[in-house]
């Protein structure tokens, strides 16, 4: 009894932290969004990088005191309650959502070409980079419901078409790697993501090919070849609250992602691409990496004179993440004298996207501040509301500065406490032994203190592009 007692301490310890943490990240769950990132922050920087990696450090210490049957439960689940129904009106939701998106690409290629008046680039970069992408791993599978693909298939399939080609096992999530590949460098190396006639024109072709590929493949094809769905539903799972065999359950964050089967090395590789993207997002944009390449952030000319160097770096930072983190997981199961470095290399990736996930938060929470402004006042011009004047105001004053910074700090070290605590219940599985899943996860929880430094230097950097 008292041992039962003490884990059930050990388990409270865990959601109260928990709990600190997303009272801390929660007013970032409305604010996020793509082009451009930040500001210079002028704060004691250091205390927060160092107090975050010291908190992540924490983390990795309470895994090693806890109890084993407290570790083994800490990612279970209570049915909160039953849900049926919402395929229909999900159907209906996406139908919507593809009309309004064929409305912005018309907007697009024959309304105004500022992007901050423009319904396409706000309706792309802003409500959906950022409001979407930060819903998903918040609320969950949102993305299901405003998914402008669906509706246009079951359309199609209510005429009487049919699949012609059955998925090939081989291909896995080969073709959504490639896909979001494609969509990262349009928005990191592109020399005008968010040119309004630009982007319609990509917008389309990606809507041309999504359902080419539904109709020749099924809806399978939204699942292993849709990029931008894929990362929706990878983010869904890191949501505390999901719809599991038709009821809502909860648990700590991530608890989808630890009861789900081992994905494939394809969709492993696309998880570790994901945290890849969104730090070089944070980089390219830093007067380090401007010095590195060459160009004086002081008079930056513009995003052409640095698409060669960002399409290269963005492969080297994918290429050197995949490796670090492959190292790691090697490192670990050498110490246990576990030579299973495939199942484990993807049984651990899904405890890289809650890193992924809390810089999104953090990197992009200064601009969905600003361009969240464009975005409402562009919904309340086409409803017939009154005007919404943009302020930046706010950004010249320390006391909201100081707490946009603590939002962001907490964002990305909430996501590496999330991650460590994955990654420990995922070595459970693999090695059966409390004990040598602690050993195995010392190197990769060095890894993750390192880039949870690496992510708030990234916040707190001066920008130049």
């Amino acid at each position: 009894m008292k041992r039962l007692n003490l884990e059930r301490r050990y388990l409270g310890g865990i959601w109260a932290v928990f709990g600190w943490f997303l009272a801390a990240v929660w007013p970032a769950g409305a604010l996020a969004h793509t082009s451009e990132g930040g500001f210079v922050l002028l704060l004691p920087t250091g205390y927060y990088v160092w107090g975050g990696a010291a908190s992540v450090a924490a983390t990795v210490l309470l895994i090693l005191l806890l109890p084993e049957r407290a570790a083994r439960g800490m990612f279970a689940t209570r049915r909160l309650f039953a849900l049926c129904g919402g395929a229909r009106w999900s159907l209906l939701t996406s139908g919507v959502c593809a009309v309004l998106l064929a409305g912005a690409v018309v907007e697009g290629l024959r309304g105004g070409q500022d992007p901050t008046h423009n319904a396409l680039p706000l309706l792309v970069w802003t409500a959906m980079w950022l409001f979407v992408v930060t819903a998903q791993g918040i609320v969950g599978d949102l993305w299901r419901w405003v998914s402008p693909f669906r509706a246009p298939y079951a359309l199609l399939r209510a005429c009487g078409l049919r699949p012609v080609l059955r998925w090939p096992r081989g291909l896995g999530h080969w073709p959504g790697v490639l896909s979001y590949g494609a969509f990262a460098a349009v928005l990191l190396v592109d020399i005008a993501p968010a040119d309004p006639d630009r982007l319609a024109w990509m917008v389309l072709g990606y809507w041309v090919l999504t359902l080419t590929g539904c109709v020749i493949f099924g809806p399978v094809w939204l699942v292993r070849a849709e990029g931008v769905g894929i990362v929706m539903r990878a983010y869904a799972r890191l949501a505390p609250v999901a719809r599991r065999g038709g009821a809502i359950q909860a648990g700590l964050p991530g608890w989808g992602w630890v009861s789900a089967p081992v994905p494939g090395v394809s969709l492993a590789i696309f998880m570790l691409i994901t945290l890849a993207c969104g730090s070089f997002d944070g980089l390219n944009e830093t007067f380090a990496w401007l010095g590195w390449i060459g160009v004086n952030p002081l008079e930056f000319s513009g995003r052409s004179a640095v698409v060669l160097p960002n399409a290269v770096g963005l492969g080297v930072a994918v290429a050197a993440l995949v490796a670090a983190y492959g190292l790691a997981v090697q490192a670990g199961l050498l110490l246990v004298g576990d030579r299973r470095f495939a199942l484990g290399f993807r049984m651990l990736a899904p405890a890289i996207l809650p890193i992924a996930f809390g810089y999104h938060i953090a990197h992009y929470l200064t601009a969905a501040l600003v361009n969240g402004q464009y975005l409402a006042d562009i919904v309340s011009d086409h409803i017939g509301g009154p005007e919404i004047e943009v302020t930046t105001g706010f950004l010249n004053q320390r006391a909201p500065v100081h707490v946009l910074f603590m939002v962001q700090a907490g964002a990305v070290v909430l996501g590496h406490v999330i991650a460590i605590l994955m990654s420990h219940a995922a070595a459970l599985r693999l090695t059966g032994s409390h004990r040598r899943a602690a050993i195995s996860q010392a190197p990769l929880a060095l890894f993750m203190i390192a880039y949870t430094l690496f992510g708030l230097w990234l916040l707190a950097s001066p920008r130049g592009a």
